[in-house]
């Protein structure tokens, strides 16, 4: 268990001493009233006083961090966290755990459950005809406006070859519904642009035999946990994070990186390419598979529930064949 000599330098960087003397007895005070039997948090400058007042209260902290390379809140954090959970291998290291008698595991980022879904169900949920070879386009969480000129700029040669599903962001909907408009009778129908895609998103990856898109931390937990190949771009303002998540998918075989700046239409042309060649394509969904951790979600959750439950913690290695959906 932690104690208040935790705290360090690698603290005081992120949080200034004056307000953390103030913030702390005010978390103090609301976790002696709630009593929480844990505390799960993914850091963050927030996270620090909640974790300090909850080491003299007893109450174990499991810190989740779905980045290859953590931020610094983040890195503040682990280091008074009972439990530290990653999507990466590397992370724990970065996160100073290797080595460290409290447990670093890799369980995968939690997302929602894919391994009940059927591929031709959700194909033909989205009316996608069958034996077509789907393209999906999404920029995650964001509208992306360099994914969207990209698709307008290739879009009549584009689906003379696949079929394109395209997450556009509610801006960038209207201009993507005229583009569509505009292609001939005969293609129209294979190019399906939606400003979002909610309960519709998994069936569209299940359905997909490429995506394009950002790296982040769900979108690529979701990628490979449906062995879906990637041609990933990632978002250059995020102090280097989705390039470094990018490069495990790139160095593993299951994606191809383009950077930001370089995506237009010709990059987007040469990534449907991919589905020009089946031997590459299969190559590419057999590793993209094999980084996928389906189960995530419940590993994390029992993690949790062994910290709440003051149980014996399990061993990392059958923490990480459960996370890949294997039997424990």
């Amino acid at each position: 268990m932690r104690s208040l000599r935790t705290v360090d330098r690698s603290v005081n960087t992120v949080l200034d001493p004056i307000r953390l003397a103030i913030s702390v007895p005010q978390a103090g005070v609301y976790l002696a009233r709630r009593r929480p039997a844990a505390i799960f948090t993914t850091g963050g400058y927030v996270a620090i006083p909640v974790i300090l007042a909850a080491a003299p209260l007893g109450i174990p902290v499991l810190l989740w961090d779905g980045n290859v390379i953590p931020g610094r809140s983040v890195r503040a954090t682990a280091r008074l966290a009972d439990v530290v959970a990653v999507s990466f291998a590397t992370t724990c290291g970065a996160l100073g755990r290797e080595g460290d008698e409290r447990p670093c595991y890799l369980t995968g980022t939690p997302i929602r459950d894919t391994r009940e879904i059927d591929r031709e169900a959700a194909r033909e949920r989205l009316d996608v005809p069958a034996g077509a070879r789907l393209l999906l386009v999404f920029g995650g969480s964001q509208e992306v406006r360099r994914l969207n000129a990209a698709v307008e700029d290739a879009l009549p040669r584009l689906v003379e070859r696949v079929h394109v599903i395209h997450v556009t962001g509610e801006g960038a909907y209207a201009a993507s519904l005229a583009d569509r408009e505009r292609l001939p009778d005969g293609l129209r129908d294979r190019y399906r642009p939606y400003p979002f895609l909610r309960e519709e998103m998994l069936a569209a990856l299940a359905a997909a035999d490429l995506v394009v898109g950002r790296a982040g931390s769900s979108t690529l937990a979701e990628v490979t946990a449906l062995g879906l190949p990637m041609v990933v771009v990632p978002y250059p303002h995020a102090a280097g994070h989705q390039r470094a998540n990018a490069r495990v998918l790139v160095e593993a075989g299951a994606a191809r990186e383009v950077e930001d700046e370089r995506f237009d239409a010709q990059a987007l042309l040469d990534a449907a390419a991919i589905l020009d060649d089946p031997s590459a394509h299969v190559r590419m969904s057999a590793a993209s598979r094999s980084l996928g951790r389906p189960a995530a979600a419940e590993v994390v959750a029992d993690l949790l529930l062994d910290l709440a439950m003051h149980r014996p913690l399990p061993a990392p290695d059958l923490v990480e064949r459960r996370s890949r959906g294997a039997a424990a």
